[in-house]
């Protein structure tokens, strides 16, 4: 991971979602990725606050833009590491962050979000 990959993942995923198309916010993910969220406890009932795979993710995600069909997200900076990425924007849950570990093949293979609840 660069800058330049971090800034293009960030753009391409904010777009995305900005668009609420759910294809190509899936499509930056493997298809066994994790998501972790205090979000799906709450929106979901799962106590985990963990979703596994494209179809339970999916499923969620389609909620959610359902939920808030005015949902936007405002990208504040992007950090990056080794083979992860971290957002920091302002959501329909106020202030958010998430970290994404890529996989060897350049998708997302787990997301972690946080927000300041």
């Amino acid at each position: 991971m660069d800058k330049d990959k971090a800034q293009a993942f960030a753009q391409a995923w904010l777009a995305a979602w900005n668009a609420h198309d759910l294809d190509g916010i899936l499509a930056h993910y493997e298809d066994d990725f994790e998501m972790s969220s205090p979000a799906i406890s709450r929106l979901t009932g799962e106590a985990s606050g963990r979703l596994k795979g494209k179809a339970a993710v999916g499923e969620y995600w389609a909620g959610a833009l359902e939920k808030f069909p005015d949902l936007h997200f405002e990208l504040l900076h992007v950090l990056w590491g080794a083979d992860s990425v971290t957002l920091i924007y302002e959501g329909v849950l106020g202030l958010s962050a998430e970290v994404f570990h890529f996989s060897p093949s350049g998708k997302v293979a787990r997301a972690f979000a946080h927000y300041d609840l």
